[in-house]
């Protein structure tokens, strides 16, 4: 489905990320779009009142949140088809990231509904630029599971990921998890970035293993956790003579043929039968 979002034909949800932080990353456009709207929704009306009174704006607020999306989504939805103009603002950075507004997102497309989303702040991709760990290729994974079973299971599915991998985490949780990390993972390189765009922010660039060791007493403020990918191994070049020789010398220690291919197989990262075939052929 092919949509055009300013063709104003059909009607626009608009969604408006709010500062991670610092208040004067509040972009000009964001603003301008929020005093057009005729009603603002939003995760918090509270937090989203102060907001608008630091820029002297005055709005109707409603609470769409996780225990009431769906159903105040509909309602929404069906006020945007009759002619208003509702934006959705999250507490702190964009909607739908670890923060409510998908539901949202989704009921509106399936009623014909656009949308489109203002750029803003985002405390991820803050850390993974400023983290010194490669950022061509990442994955983001949110907050992990508080029960620490649970986190435990997630962290060994991401266990083999060679891309970059970023979490969010509080205060309250992060010795936990970076000591979870530090023994699924193993030593990587990591960083935590904290208090981001704020008067106090600060980058630990470390590895696991002495991020482990930190005083948690230090770790103030919502957290964001960048860490190495699964370290790629190394290639091995090694010739088919060299494979024969390897596997010569170990039968001459008194492996069998079978077990020696088996452990040249494992020792080079070269597949058995290979090792097998190149063999036979001398």
């Amino acid at each position: 489905m092919r949509s055009l979002n300013f063709d104003k034909s059909k009607p626009l949800l608009y969604l408006v990320p709010s500062p991670i932080g610092n208040l004067e990353e509040m972009s000009p456009r964001a603003l301008t779009i929020i005093k057009e709207a005729d009603l603002i929704a939003c995760e918090d009306t509270r937090m989203t009142a102060k907001l608008l009174m630091f820029f002297n704006i005055r709005k109707p607020l409603v609470s769409l949140r996780e225990h009431n999306e769906v159903s105040e989504s509909e309602i929404i939805i069906k006020r945007i088809l009759n002619g208003e103009k509702i934006i959705y603002m999250s507490d702190a950075g964009y909607p739908c990231i670890s923060d409510p507004g998908a539901k949202l997102v989704q009921i509106a497309i399936e009623n014909g509904v656009n949308v489109s989303c203002i750029s803003g702040p985002n405390a991820a991709l803050n850390a993974l630029v400023s983290s010194g760990i490669d950022p061509t290729h990442f994955y983001f994974h949110g907050f992990l599971n508080a029960k620490e079973k649970l986190k435990i299971d997630e962290l060994k599915t991401l266990a083999n990921k060679e891309e970059t991998l970023i979490f969010y985490e509080a205060p309250h949780r992060i010795k936990k998890t970076i000591e979870s990390m530090y023994m699924i993972f193993g030593d990587r390189k990591a960083c935590i970035g904290r208090e981001i765009t704020k008067k106090h922010e600060e980058y630990i660039r470390d590895t696991l293993k002495n991020l482990n060791e930190l005083d948690e007493n230090t770790l103030i403020g919502e957290m964001v956790i960048v860490v190495e990918g699964k370290p790629q191994e190394k290639t091995i070049t090694i010739t088919d003579e060299e494979i024969r020789s390897l596997v010569s010398e170990y039968i001459n220690e008194g492996l069998s043929s079978k077990d020696a291919i088996k452990r040249v197989s494992e020792q080079t990262k070269i597949n058995k039968n290979y090792v097998y075939k190149i063999y036979h052929i001398s």
